[in-house]
């Protein structure tokens, strides 16, 4: 439940900094959130292998915990760079 919460946090944090930031930001936006997702999540990770959880484990939930919002933030990157017909 926790990791589903995590991921819908980080998306609907990527949602909102699209729908506030300026059209001609949004793909600089998309780029500065997947870095801030990073961050986040490697902190994220860091706790987790303090309370004891193992590398392994922690990488394996981490790849998707940072994955799924990243590749949204990819997508609406890739959306910004296509030129509109």
């Amino acid at each position: 439940m926790r990791t589903l919460l995590f991921i819908a946090a980080g998306l609907l944090l990527l949602g909102l900094l699209l729908l506030f930031s300026r059209p001609h930001w949004r793909g600089r936006a998309a780029l500065g959130f997947i870095v801030v997702w990073l961050l986040v999540s490697a902190v994220n990770l860091s706790q987790g292998l303090r309370a004891g959880y193992a590398l392994g484990e922690e990488l394996l939930v981490h790849l998707f915990l940072f994955g799924i919002p990243a590749l949204a933030g990819l997508w609406a990157w890739r959306q910004q760079r296509l030129p509109r017909q």
